[in-house]
């Protein structure tokens, strides 16, 4: 008898269901996985050591790149550690802001993650689907900030600017009609608030959607019932956190245990699995977004009651505003010493976390007293995870490891770094 050996292949780094630049090093017994060796770094953009040649605020536009699914999540981590070791604290209107577009950002991650990770597995029309809401969401951070992705909104002491009052217009095109232009421009007649009060009237629905589609599919089940399953005392000694640790059955979240912003406030569950396999997983990520569509309606209510400042009238942190800086002499200086040089931040070190769509985010950043950060380390959510691809996926058929790594909702931005 010849001697039958174990394969080795390749799996990415250009591989459509490995989520970026992954690349995976399988040996395979035919079709069975006996070890996965993960490859990571193809995507390092020296994030860290970036930051330590640049003043503070210049740093913010970086964390949007990180995982660039969840933006502003990113630069709420850098900035809260900022805003710490200064010892200040933003203006309650901020806060709201802060914590409304955070969960925002959790919907859009979550549509992206449902999207690719159904497209993985054989669901085409899950992608059009999720991408249909992430447009309007996408506007949402547009009004704000001027950008559909990286928005470097958040700045230390509070938000770049307040809310608008008006949202932007589709105009009549060569492929779209005044008629079908006016049905999409309904929604966007007031402002920002009242454009996503409509769009969270809508998004239960769309969930529901999602899960018909879903949810009692047999193929999808089939797919993901018992694949990578993960014991409760094994996720927590592997690292996991949010939904990763949550469809374990550990109920952890840092908007709950750790709260930070306004999130003590806020009135939401945290949704929790039993098997720790890909389906529960799934439905943590579900319920989810219908929590943070809720916390979203608490903000817009509060935001529309309670006008006021969006950011600290300190200008040694925070510039002054355009037409005050073009009439006087000491505010153009604030504006000038501030965007050239920045501030000096107290020596210091400080970990600041926030739980991220992936699990818990967190930036470690040590000060010397300059105006630069002399150490910046990132605790990012998927680094953990994808530490466990191993384990996950030994003993699975290689079509498992696709419905593996889209459970673990991996981009590789904040794994690379």
């Amino acid at each position: 008898m010849p001697e039958i050996r174990n394969m080795t292949m390749n799996f990415g780094p250009q591989h459509p269901a490995a989520h970026g630049v992954l690349r995976l090093v399988l040996e395979m017994d035919g079709e069975v996985i006996v070890r996965a060796d993960p490859h990571v770094g193809l995507l390092h953009r020296a994030t860290e050591k970036l930051a330590e040649s640049k003043p503070f605020n210049q740093s913010i536009g970086y964390m949007d790149r990180l995982d660039y699914v969840s933006m502003m999540c990113n630069e709420h981590a850098y900035v809260l550690a900022i805003e710490k070791l200064l010892g200040i604290k933003p203006p309650l209107r901020a806060q709201y802001i802060r914590v409304m577009f955070d969960e925002i950002t959790r919907i859009l991650n979550h549509l992206m993650w449902l999207g690719a990770h159904g497209l993985d597995i054989g669901a085409m029309t899950m992608f059009l689907y999720c991408f249909r809401e992430r447009e309007d969401l996408m506007d949402c951070y547009e009004a704000v900030s001027g950008t559909r992705m990286h928005a470097t909104y958040y700045r230390p002491g509070g938000v770049a600017r307040d809310l608008p009052d008006t949202m932007p217009q589709y105009r009549e095109s060569t492929w779209r009609s005044d008629a079908d232009t006016k049905v999409i421009n309904e929604a966007r007649q007031g402002s920002l608030l009242d454009f996503l009060e409509d769009f969270t009237n809508r998004f239960p629905e769309c969930v529901d959607q999602y899960e018909t589609l879903l949810t009692d599919n047999r193929i999808w089940k089939q797919r993901t019932v018992g694949i990578g399953v993960v014991s409760p005392e094994r996720a927590m000694q592997l690292g996991f956190t949010g939904p990763m640790l949550r469809g374990s059955g550990v109920e952890w979240d840092l908007r709950k245990k750790q709260p930070y912003e306004v999130y003590a406030d806020m009135d939401f569950d945290i949704p929790v699995g039993v098997n720790g396999d890909c389906y529960d997983r799934y439905l943590v990520r579900m319920e989810e977004m219908r929590q943070s569509n809720n916390i979203i309606r608490q903000c817009i209510k509060w935001l529309r009651d309670n006008p006021g400042p969006v950011v600290l009238d300190d200008h040694k942190i925070t510039p002054p505003k355009r037409e005050v800086m073009k009439d006087d002499m000491e505010s153009l200086i604030h504006h000038f010493k501030l965007f050239t040089e920045g501030y000096c931040v107290p020596e210091g070190e400080v970990y600041s976390a926030i739980e991220h769509p992936k699990g818990e985010f967190g930036i470690y950043l040590i000060s010397d007293g300059a105006n630069k950060p002399y150490r910046v380390k990132i605790r990012a959510a998927g680094f953990a995870h994808i530490s466990a691809m191993d384990e996950m996926v030994r003993g699975h058929m290689l079509a498992d490891v696709v419905a593996v790594i889209g459970t673990q909702d991996i981009v590789f931005g904040e794994i690379d770094r």
